[in-house]
């Protein structure tokens, strides 16, 4: 009997066995079209901010280049650019709640690469083609390995998903990965924090360090915001949930704290500088987030692994590139400098120049101290006299000067 009803068994387990092979095939092609609809959501977005920006650069621009007295929010280019800029921010934001914290990041590499192109398409000075190609070979390279990079990124990211519910959170927000990442991370901020301001550590590597640390928790806080904002739109309500307004609390803070950085190191770094080396660093910072809060790489085998390092490395080469050949800006100053010219010194009240002294004294100007000066060299008096005009054509002076002598 046991060996009739072997038979029977194995028959009967096959069709489960079968069913679950099924499954598996079906879940990974949906994880992969989440993917691919959080990517597409990514490069829409970051393609429309640069837009964008250029647009309203632009409309400053030729504000300034004209006479129009208006002011730059009043015309129409500047609030399309502003339009625009809210609308590549939500698609930016959505695209988090689709795919994983590690595939979204690294894809930021677009609006440099829509940048480049927008600034050599629209360029107003005059060129040769010898001149184009010396000038802009960097950037047409570095596009390109951007362009692959991205690609690379694209087919070889990580590929777990999973609901962004008030549970799933709240057990990753506890995990001992995490909170032994944020040990780390707080305490290599609170170094380089006291580098800065104590010690005036000045250097665009702290500060974009700092940069990059606010912003990995920027965006594991701006994924579970959009993934439970997500939830609730499809019938799971999440807002209920205490951690969604941590969540969006910090990731407000975290946000405000970052473009804080961003501007003091806009003040003393030139702008490609700070793309290039803002990118790099926090890719890797908040590719290093997801990895331990969202675990995004669990399950992923080695090849995979290393073809996404590689699309990373590839497109950290080509926004180089890209931000290298960029040129740095120049402050227009309508004026002279006093103190560029030889011979001139110049009074300053504070570390501002005022007035330029030809006779190295401490008076404003060329009056000098007249403490120590004779009476013959005292100001004339100018008294006001009244005088009648004469002919309609002719107008005499309101006022004459009186010669005055010594004994006078």
């Amino acid at each position: 009997m046991e060996g009739g009803n072997s038979p029977n068994l194995q028959l009967q387990q096959l069709p489960l066995a079968t069913a679950a092979v099924s499954v598996q095939p079906h879940t990974d092609s949906f994880s992969y079209k989440e993917n691919l609809i959080g990517a597409l959501l990514a490069i829409f977005g970051h393609l429309v901010i640069s837009i964008a920006l250029n647009l309203q650069k632009y409309s400053h621009i030729r504000l300034a280049g004209s006479k129009d007295p208006r002011a730059y929010f009043k015309t129409k280019t500047w609030w399309c650019g502003l339009f625009l800029l809210v609308l590549g921010e939500l698609g930016v934001f959505s695209s988090y709640a689709f795919a994983p914290l590690s595939l979204i990041v690294p894809l930021s590499a677009v609006s440099v690469i829509a940048s480049a192109i927008i600034g050599i398409i629209f360029i107003k000075e005059k060129w040769k083609p010898k001149d184009f190609l010396r000038r802009y070979v960097l950037s047409f390279v570095g596009c390109g390995l951007a362009i692959v990079g991205t690609y690379l990124l694209i087919t070889f990211g990580p590929n777990s998903h999973e609901k962004m519910t008030g549970e799933n959170i709240t057990r990753h927000l506890v995990s001992w990965p995490f909170l032994l990442y944020m040990l780390v991370e707080i305490i290599i901020f609170c170094l380089l924090l006291y580098f800065y301001k104590e010690k005036n550590a000045n250097y665009i590597v702290v500060i974009l360090l700092l940069v990059a640390l606010l912003g990995s928790m920027t965006v594991v806080t701006v994924k579970a915001v959009a993934g439970m904002i997500v939830v609730s739109i499809q019938g799971n309500l999440q807002l209920d949930y205490p951690i969604f307004y941590i969540m969006l609390v910090c990731m407000i803070a975290t946000a405000i704290f970052q473009a804080t950085f961003l501007a003091q190191a806009s003040q003393l770094y030139d702008s490609s500088q700070i793309a290039s080396i803002g990118y790099i660093l926090s890719t890797t910072a908040a590719i290093t987030a997801g990895a331990t809060f969202y675990l995004d790489f669990t399950g992923e085998d080695v090849l995979h692994i290393c073809m996404f390092a590689l699309g990373c490395l590839i497109a950290f080469l080509g926004v180089f590139l890209i931000t290298r050949n960029r040129k740095k800006s120049v402050p227009f100053e309508p004026y002279i400098s006093m103190d560029a010219m030889p011979g001139m010194q110049n009074m300053h009240d504070k570390g501002i120049a005022v007035q330029p002294d030809l006779k190295t004294s401490f008076s404003y100007g060329a009056l000098e101290n007249n403490d120590n000066m004779p009476e013959i060299y005292t100001p004339a008096t100018l008294p006001i006299v009244q005088e009648q005009h004469g002919s309609k054509g002719v107008s005499a002076p309101p006022y004459r000067v009186l010669e005055h002598s010594k004994k006078d």
